[in-house]
């Protein structure tokens, strides 16, 4: 059997009748929905599993860990987002011309395999070169999930709900990632003392182990229900294409629905040329470099700097994500209703929102004495309650922008070119943002003399430059998406 005809996109089938489509496509944009959302937040459950796994790795041989240095993981972390990144792009011109049940279920299927396999045989983290190369394929895998929703979105739901729809399903990854740091926790009481290692005759726990692999178990879960779930095309299922359905199109040019524009056309007409898309791009490199630099280092940084215990590290990570969620929400209401579907204005409002939240988190400990003499209350209480707070004001703010950036990226293109157009933003976001300054430098600088410090002025300034970013489409949006 031919691999790429296997992906082929279903063929169009005649239409329902007509008092059959309104109750049908009610139904189905529903269940595709769920797909698509579980689905994605699946996809996070064999993404970050390393960075929740690293302070038990950096602990040394005879307590259980492996001893690494924070820049060796650091620079093992960065594999998923440079594969991620190339990925995502690639693999979402490949989904424009795929069926997006087959591809996105058979990528988390496949993830999910590798990252269990981390976790079960001890070859997979015997040197920092095949924990990079594991990571390395994980992270290209884990670009079958977000061009195959996109594709499910733009198909699914017509642009002027566009923003706030896909603001909802975007908060499948700040789900998917919160969950993770859940079951991280839940794998290691549950199986955590089922990794054992011996070190000169004496036998220790490496409880950590159960990070990789309880959370992939339930993503291939998931998978199974996504195969349910999820449907291509309205058109491959009897009904008009949404647009017409919703008698909703913009100013930029459709092609037909099942149509596969040509592969020159499809960089240089809608890619390469398009302005807007680029200054998108420049914003979601700080975007990521904070989302990630923030999120994945978070568990590290609060026990190195003695902020939290391991089990309240992870439940931070959790809120961080969690907090996403609602916050994602607001952002896409916020450019659906007050802005008329424009994501700049609330991307640039809420990247300046971050900035301050990541001040709050830097400065918890003289904060938290401030609050403690203030109030009369414990210390430690009040820090936790400060980290906490930060943390998830972070989540809160910066999800949105991760979510309207994709938004604007579908938006300035036809539906059969959204996954390219979303992996194009998205390379820069993964590749620079997340793998080069998020992961190494980050880790590089934790690792230097200049230490946590020098890490949230990094923060900062990103935080400022991705506001600036954004603020340069804010006119060129609205021209762009003119109906």
């Amino acid at each position: 059997m031919n691999i790429l005809k296997f992906f082929d996109p279903p063929a169009s089938k005649p239409l329902l009748p007509q008092e059959k489509i309104d109750s049908e496509y009610k139904r189905m944009r529903l269940k595709v929905f769920l797909g698509a959302f579980l689905g994605y937040a699946a996809y996070y459950l064999v993404r970050k599993n390393l960075a929740l796994a690293v302070p038990g790795m950096i602990k040394p041989v005879a307590e259980g860990g492996l001893g690494y240095t924070k820049l060796e993981l650091g620079i093992a972390l960065s594999a998923i987002g440079i594969a991620y990144s190339f990925s995502k792009f690639i693999m979402g011109a490949v989904s424009d011309r795929s069926d997006a049940r087959k591809f996105l279920v058979i990528g988390l299927l496949l993830s999910s395999a590798l990252m269990m396999s981390v976790g079960i045989f001890p070859f997979a983290t015997s040197s920092v070169a095949i924990i990079f190369v594991f990571m390395l394929l994980i992270g290209w895998l884990s670009g079958m999930g977000w061009p195959p929703c996109g594709r499910v979105m733009v198909h699914w739901f017509s642009q002027n709900e566009r923003s706030f729809k896909m603001s909802i399903w975007n908060t499948s990854h700040t789900f998917g990632s919160g969950m993770l740091g859940n079951l991280a926790t839940a794998g290691v009481a549950l199986i955590g003392g089922l990794f054992v290692a011996d070190v000169a005759g004496v036998t220790v726990v490496q409880s950590w182990r159960a990070v990789f692999v309880f959370p992939a178990a339930v993503a291939m879960i998931i998978a199974i229900f996504c195969w349910w779930a999820l449907r291509d095309r309205p058109e491959a299922h009897g009904l008009p294409p949404i647009d017409r359905h919703r008698n909703d199109f913009t100013a930029v040019k459709e092609s037909k629905s099942g149509e596969k524009i040509p592969v020159k056309e499809l960089f240089v007409k809608y890619i390469f040329t398009n302005k807007v898309l680029w200054l998108i791009a420049l914003a979601n490199i700080f975007v990521y470099l904070v989302r990630y630099g923030i999120g994945d280092w978070a568990p590290t940084y609060c026990q190195e700097a003695g902020l939290l215990t391991p089990e309240q590290s992870n439940l931070a990570f959790s809120l961080h994500n969690y907090a996403g969620i609602p916050g994602t929400i607001l952002c896409g209401l916020i450019s659906s209703k007050l802005f008329k579907g424009r994501c700049a204005p609330a991307n640039f409002i809420y990247m300046i929102l971050v900035m301050l939240s990541v001040l709050l988190y830097w400065k918890a400990v003289p904060v938290a004495g401030f609050m403690s003499g203030l109030f009369g209350t414990g210390i430690d209480v009040t820090r936790i309650t400060i980290v906490y707070t930060a943390l998830m004001l972070i989540g809160f703010f910066i999800y949105g922008p991760v979510a309207l950036i994709g938004v604007q990226a579908v938006n300035l293109v036809p539906k059969n070119a959204a996954g390219t157009a979303a992996g194009f933003v998205g390379l820069f976001g993964y590749l620079i943002g997340d793998a080069l300054l998020g992961k190494a430098v980050i880790g590089g600088v934790a690792s230097s003399s200049w230490g946590w410090n020098g890490t949230f002025w990094i923060f900062i300034i990103g935080s400022l430059l991705a506001a600036i970013f954004s603020a340069t489409t804010w006119k060129k949006e609205k021209a762009a998406c003119a109906v």
